[in-house]
């Protein structure tokens, strides 16, 4: 079995402030103090004890960031000693789960005269430039898995959080999807999608995933910022319950200036998926009321971010990792890939 990566940079980059809503990299405090400290002073933070209590809470970031390789697996390892699921048949993928549109797109991908311009005729909407909406799931799957991971929220169980910007989630690796589920639906079901539809990046080569569920609800987390995915290919899939407002919006490439950009709100229904590339920036806009679960699923090609770091846009340097860690692999042609390092730089 391939064994994956993560780049040195996922311990520095692109640490999440909640409170000022903005992304920072972390070298040092001399180096944080140069690059930050006029736009954190312009979003609020005037004074050295908030300015320390930045540091604070970075630090805090980093600290769980380089624990995470031996705690996420020591989190699944207790999950699947005491937690006992409500619906056990949703842990493994069945035809049954997923929405007739979908098969059909499916069925056509697989045609040997299958093109681009032939799936556009199926597929329900494109949302955005490049962003593609389509049913994934049945509604009656969709409540049996909002069933379950509420199930689990409310037991005992150890529950790793998605990342910086999510305080509410799960994620499904540690949960007991990966090799059930998840894996099946992208190496069955939406690798033949992304092969037509993005295969300038990755989409025909898709290899590991990072899957998670996040929630929004009053009084926890309402909306997502603007940002991109650590990933070539995202979906996410709007899972339940009842909620009002909060669609998505879209923007541009992360490499489009925001003054340039205009954006593009995007309605999200229960049961339906929105494709899109990775680096393409968006965000969600805040519910209203009620409860809302989301699929998800950061599929990566690891024959693409071999060659350039995603996040921190350089060549990686690679850290031994849990898992599908961040999708890159270790070219045994590249001499240079092969220094692989378990220490900071």
């Amino acid at each position: 079995m391939e064994r994956f990566y993560t780049c040195n940079c996922f311990f520095r980059d692109n640490i999440f402030l909640e409170e000022y809503k903005l992304h920072v990299r972390f070298v040092s405090e001399s180096q944080f103090r140069s690059d930050y400290q006029n736009i954190l002073r312009s979003l609020g933070c005037v004074s050295e004890s908030q300015f320390r209590d930045v540091i604070g809470k970075i630090h805090a970031e980093i600290e769980r960031r380089q624990n995470h390789k031996l705690k996420s697996p020591e989190r699944a390892a207790t999950i699947k000693e005491i937690y006992t699921p409500l619906h056990q048949h949703v842990y493994h993928l069945q035809e049954s789960f997923l929405a007739p549109e979908l098969l059909q797109m499916i069925k056509y991908c697989a045609s040997s005269d299958a093109t681009v311009e032939g799936l556009m005729k199926l597929i329900q909407t494109e949302a955005a430039p490049r962003v593609y909406r389509f049913p994934v799931f049945r509604k009656e799957f969709c409540n049996d898995l909002i069933e379950e991971l509420e199930h689990f929220e409310q037991s005992d169980a150890p529950k790793g959080r998605p990342n910086t910007m999510n305080n509410y989630g799960i994620l499904l690796n540690e949960l007991g999807f990966d090799e059930g589920f998840i894996t099946p639906l992208r190496e069955v079901y939406l690798r033949p999608l992304t092969a037509l539809l993005y295969s300038d990046c990755g989409g025909s080569c898709l290899d590991s995933h990072k899957a998670f569920v996040v929630k929004y609800a009053i009084r926890e987390d309402l909306e997502l910022c603007y940002h991109y995915d650590n990933a070539e290919v995202t979906l996410n899939v709007s899972l339940g319950k009842d909620f009002t407002e909060g669609n998505l919006f879209f923007g541009d490439m992360r490499q489009v200036p925001l003054s340039e950009t205009e954006c593009v709100e995007v309605e999200h229904h229960v049961t339906e998926g929105l494709l899109h590339r990775g680096q393409h920036m968006h965000g969600a806009l805040p519910i209203s009321s009620g409860t809302r679960w989301n699929l998800i699923i950061w599929m990566r090609a690891s024959r693409e971010r071999n060659k350039l770091c995603p996040m921190c846009g350089k060549k990686p340097t690679l850290v031994e990792s849990y898992g599908f860690s961040d999708g890159f692999t270790v070219d045994p042609d590249d001499d240079t890939s092969r220094n692989v390092s378990c220490s900071l730089t």
